[in-house]
């Protein structure tokens, strides 16, 4: 457990002379007097970063709050949130915040309710507050507590903003807990004598506060802890005690904090007596009373090794939130970047190597920390059955630990000639449902004794890595198939057609597998040429298939000389033929630009675009037939339209233009716009132009195809 003590968020840099008084700290704790809260934060923005900083925590220690210390304005947690949608917003318990935010409910499982605000002006948004209540609140906000709350937060806001006006600071402050002994706990019953009462009782008594430093113990506490009273006072009571640094018996502590309901474990005293613990929380800290559990006497676990119970490697906090985090990732980079960034430096590497087993061989998936990153490199393709450390952790699934170089080197003299500038290494396998996927290989830069506790915790790191990794190299794999499979659908490159210039551009959906139905074609066929363009339902490797089968057929019907009606005819009946469900969209062109003139035909597609050379631009809403794949006797009328030196057509799928809340028409009309302004350029650079929002865009709903036909004089 940790004191939270320590205070790490950072006020905005544009001001300088500090506040007198602890502005944030009397803010908070006036606000969680005002609504009964038993803890809150308040989280300051530095300057325009899109990011949130704890600057002061009140009523529990930071350490249960430590991995959202600083926490981005994207992030999925509710203070994020009400900062952007500038709200309040509340989770009324613990089913609302599993439901709501996942991996806040994996760290703090436990009963509470929370009410986070932003803190903002109407120009400038200053940061955030959380408070939260025990879980015996109501799942419900009442208005006076809304009102309490919104109000005090405006308060604040006008504060900060006075700071800055007058070149003030504010800076983080010192958390507020309770950080004298609970005691003198005879003041708390009241007499002297009652204290000697608590003192002659038969099982255990002390109190401990929201640090978890011990106030007040009983000397049968102190006998049943096999601690004296002088060892206990002043100290948390899980550094004071060794056999109880143990992640589960911190769990308990936290949940009886955060709920304010009573709870209780059972722990072993080396080398066989059980004692049950009871914890009685409230707002100052915890009662807790200590008797020998006759229920579990029977229990005989093996006799831990003497001397060691080391300090904690990570806290339950630190490994609840590396698990959440790496449920997210989602491929072999991310799981990478993630072990680098925050598992590695969690237990005190300074490097990192992630290892597949694929083939029989070692691959090297990615690598962190390493001066010269050729050491790790060497040991790519490396076959699992070589006299090496990583693969025989890969190939045996079992762990190695080397507190030394002289260590390492004696079972695997190998290393003497690839040394890597490293002192110690943990090799861990990484299984997965129940078979090798590789190995992670941390490295310290100076020796390091491994403890049992260590070793265990890494050991179930390595799990959770293993799974992470496991599920990556299947979305890489998958992802690589969908991605050669839409190459392979797709023309690599378009043919040089006589009096026409041509570009292309397809931007695959965001979503899914990233792979769709969107395609497009230029058949340099004889006497005419034609160009096609279109669209199946669906982002799948279905819609991906169909859609190579459609542009197969229509190279076909195109080349035995069809009429570009009966191409979209020949097409359509092939679609209801094949039996599926999935319906198409298609625009076809028979390009004639000896004659300046283009015949189309249309089945469902989004109109095309006709740029002349003065810059005109005209929407060819052009009479057509149904969607392919509906009707098959329906017919598919043509028309002519001019294909003149200048003139640009553009072809395109109705991802270009479909945005949610965005009416159709209104798109098509900027489309045009923008088509018109920059039709005089390159056509490669009118082509990027015109889908540069969308290459941009972090999430694309669909598929996104632009063919541009440019005539031009030929020779």
């Amino acid at each position: 457990m940790s004191d939270g003590q320590k205070s790490s968020g950072q006020a905005p840099a544009t001001v300088c002379a500090p506040v007198g008084q602890p502005l944030l700290s009397l803010a908070l704790t006036s606000m969680m007097d005002a609504v009964g809260a038993h803890s809150g934060a308040v989280y300051l923005r530095p300057g325009d970063e899109p990011l949130l900083e704890m600057a002061v925590t009140a009523g529990l220690p930071r350490s249960f709050v430590a991995p959202w210390e600083r926490v981005g304005l994207s992030a999925p947690i509710p203070v994020a949130e009400a900062v952007r949608e500038r709200r309040l917003v509340w989770v009324g318990g613990v089913e609302d915040m599993a439901r709501r935010y996942p991996r806040i409910a994996v760290v703090l499982p436990y009963p509470f309710a929370l009410a986070a605000l932003p803190v903002l002006t109407e120009t400038r948004v200053y940061g955030a507050v959380y408070v939260t209540w025990p879980g015996s609140h109501p799942p419900e906000l009442s208005d006076r507590e809304r009102q309490e709350l919104t109000a005090a937060c405006e308060r604040l806001a006008l504060r900060l903003e006075r700071a800055a006006s007058t070149n003030r600071s504010v800076r983080a402050e010192t958390d507020v807990l309770d950080t004298g002994p609970l005691g003198g706990f005879a003041d708390a019953l009241g007499t002297l004598e009652a204290a000697r009462m608590v003192a002659r009782l038969p099982y255990g008594m002390c109190s401990i506060d929201v640090s978890g430093r011990v106030g007040f113990a009983n000397e049968a506490a102190s006998q049943l802890l096999g601690v004296p009273v002088g060892g206990l006072l002043g100290s948390q009571l899980w550094a004071a005690v060794p056999w109880l640094n143990d992640p589960l018996y911190e769990e308990r502590y936290r949940a009886a904090l955060l709920s304010h309901e009573a709870t209780s474990f059972v722990a072993l005293r080396p080398p066989s007596q059980w004692l049950s613990f009871r914890l009685y929380p409230d707002t100052t800290g915890i009662s807790v009373r200590i008797s020998r559990a006759r229920a579990v006497s029977e229990m005989s676990p093996a006799d831990p090794r003497s001397g060691d119970a080391p300090t904690r490697l990570v806290s339950m906090s630190q490994a609840l939130s590396m698990a959440g985090a790496l449920t997210e990732t989602v491929s072999v980079q991310d799981v990478v970047g993630l072990v680098a960034d925050e598992i590695a430096p969690a237990v005190g590497s300074q490097a990192l190597a992630l290892l597949g087993a694929h083939g029989g061989r070692l691959h090297v998936l990615g690598h962190h920390g390493y001066p010269d990153p050729h050491v790790v490199e060497r040991f790519d393709r490396t076959p699992l059955s070589s006299p090496t450390p990583g693969a025989h952790a890969a190939a045996h699934g079992v762990p190695a630990f080397f507190d030394s170089r002289q260590d390492l080197e004696r079972l695997y003299p190998a290393r003497h000639a690839t040394p890597d500038g490293f002192a110690a290494w943990a090799f861990l396998p990484l299984i997965a449902s129940g078979r090798p996927v590789g190995a992670c290989v941390l490295a310290y830069a100076e020796p390091h004794v491994f403890s049992t506790h260590e070793r265990a915790v890494l050991t179930s790191l390595a799990g959770l890595i293993a799974q992470a990794l496991d599920r990556a190299l299947l979305y890489d794999v998958k992802h690589q198939l969908a991605h050669g499979l839409q190459a392979a659908l797709l023309p690599h490159s378009l043919p040089s057609l006589p009096g026409i210039e041509a570009t292309a551009r397809y931007l695959p959906a965001t979503r899914g597998m990233e792979i769709g139905g969107d395609f497009y074609d230029l058949v340099p066929s004889h006497p005419h040429a034609a160009a096609v363009i279109g669209d199946v339902q669906g982002h799948n490797v279905t819609a991906a298939g169909l859609m190579g089968q459609i542009r197969t057929a229509v190279r076909a019907y195109t080349t035995v000389g069809q009429e570009p009606a009966e191409v979209m005819r020949s097409t359509n009946r092939l679609l209801i033929d094949l039996g599926s469900d999935l319906f198409a969209s298609c625009l076809y062109l028979r390009l004639d630009p000896a004659r300046g003139r283009a015949v189309m035909a249309r089945a469902g597609h989004p109109p095309p675009l006709l740029r002349r050379a003065d810059g005109r631009v005209r929407v060819l809403d052009l009479a057509g037939g149904p969607l392919l794949g509906i009707d098959g006797s329906a017919t598919y009328p043509t028309t002519e339209v001019e294909l003149t030196e200048g003139c640009v057509l553009a072809l395109y799928t109705d991802g270009l233009i479909e945005t949610p809340g965005v009416d159709i028409e209104d798109a098509i009309a900027d489309l045009g716009r923008r088509l018109g302004e920059a039709g005089d350029r390159p056509l490669a650079e009118l082509a990027d132009e015109l889908v540069g929002h969308y290459a941009a865009a972090d999430e694309r709903m669909d598929d996104v195809a632009l063919l541009l036909l440019r005539a031009r004089e030929d020779g």
